[in-house]
């Protein structure tokens, strides 16, 4: 799930998903991140192709059964979020989602 989220969020910043963006996307090594990406290549989530731009780079890209599993991953999130935030104004959730998702794009900025 890790390493399949790592792809996901790399590719809506349009990076391409290579080891080392996914250990770097992760905070993991190179290594580690590589036994995750051959795991989840193997049980079917995702492709390494060569790169479309520099054939000597190899990038991860999502199955049809990776995005299946991360579209029910962030459906079970949601269904947590407004679990965990009932008696919320819809105001003081979408506050909430903006507060987070500023922070996560000012901790990629930093990291760029």
């Amino acid at each position: 799930m890790l390493v399949c989220e790592a792809v996901h969020a790399l590719s809506l910043r349009a990076t391409p998903a290579t080891v080392n963006a996914i250990a770097q996307e992760v905070g993991i090594d190179q290594s580690g991140a590589s036994r995750l990406i051959k795991s989840a290549t193997a049980a079917g989530y995702l492709v390494m192709a060569a790169s479309a731009t520099d054939g000597r780079r190899r990038e991860a890209s999502l199955t049809s059964a990776g995005q299946s599993m991360l579209d029910q991953a962030h459906h079970w999130q949601e269904e947590v979020f407004a679990e965990l935030t009932r008696g919320w104004s819809d105001q003081k959730r979408r506050d909430f989602q903006q507060a987070m998702t500023d922070l996560i794009e000012r901790s990629y900025a930093m990291d760029a």
